[in-house]
């Protein structure tokens, strides 16, 4: 009988062994942090080398395609973080001809921080879309990475995108809306690393308020996310943390929404939130 007990227990043990040596080899999500535009302070780059967890045998991976100038927006970020960071920073701006290189995209899925540059969110999705670089930045993220980015880069952490245009009526490109209206919002898709959210940018210097209600009003299942200048969002899981020099604004669960026969959109109530360094909130809860 005490034999029988002890395979038994030496059975439990073993599979208790296994069970956890299974959960620790199991790839933890990466952290996204979502920079508003504006002037990346030292706090800031700060924040983003220590989520990161770099140690002195990582490096950092620069996206660039969203800029007009790549190398000199890759000069910039390596400049700006000479202060806080003394790993290598490598450039990574994928041109057509290179897509599939398996030296670069190896670099890629291999970096511990991954940073998309500002610029124009259309032209960055438009180089990486349906591509070996859109699967080497997800299989990077699913196994760990940080994925950084500002303005424009911002704006592609989503699954739907905000390009910035107004298409109705005069779709002159403006730094913000000046009407809020049914189907005025042109949404593209951008990197689904956020999935249950949709950012905006430079949100309180440029007044987009007007952006965001046509956003939550065409997605009203998602949280609408408005982030300022010189400040950024922490994401890990569904914990949505604030930090820098401004302000956050949150806009969802809108009730009783309906569109008037003129496309006008008219809703009695939503939650309308503020955030400042410090406070945090989930996404995807009531």
């Amino acid at each position: 009988m005490k034999s029988i007990l002890s395979i038994l227990l030496l059975l439990g043990i073993s599979v208790f062994i296994v069970g956890a040596k299974s959960a620790s080899a199991q790839p933890k999500q990466g952290t996204l942090l979502i920079i508003g535009g504006g002037n990346k302070s030292l706090l800031l780059l700060r924040q983003m080398v220590e989520v990161s967890k770099l140690t002195s045998s990582d490096y950092v991976a620069v996206l660039p395609m969203s800029s007009a100038f790549p190398d000199t927006s890759y000069q910039y970020f390596k400049t700006d973080m000479k202060p806080v960071c003394s790993n290598a920073i490598i450039n990574l701006n994928f041109r057509a001809l290179d897509m599939e290189n398996r030296q670069k995209l190896d670099s890629l899925e291999k970096a511990r921080l991954i940073f998309i540059t500002g610029g124009d969110q259309e032209r960055f999705m438009n180089v990486v879309l349906n591509t070996a670089v859109y699967n080497a930045i997800h299989k990077a993220f699913k196994n760990g990475a940080t994925i950084a980015g500002t303005s424009a880069g911002a704006a592609v952490m989503s699954k739907l995108m905000i390009s910035g245009r107004e298409l109705v009526g005069d779709t002159t490109l403006r730094a913000t809306f000046r009407k809020v209206h049914d189907q005025n919002i042109e949404i593209k898709q951008g990197l689904g690393l956020l999935t249950e959210a949709v950012i905006d940018q430079h949100f309180i210097v440029r007044s987009r308020y007007n952006r965001l209600l046509s956003a939550v009003a065409r997605y009203p299942d998602l949280t609408c996310i408005g982030i300022d200048e010189a400040t950024a969002i922490i994401v890990t899981g569904k914990k949505v943390s604030v930090v820098g020099e401004s302000q956050v604004v949150v806009i969802r669960y809108p009730e009783k929404l309906k569109i008037t026969k003129n496309g006008l959109i008219s809703m009695q109530d939503v939650q309308f939130s503020m955030f400042t360094a410090g406070d945090s909130f989930l996404i995807g809860e009531k």
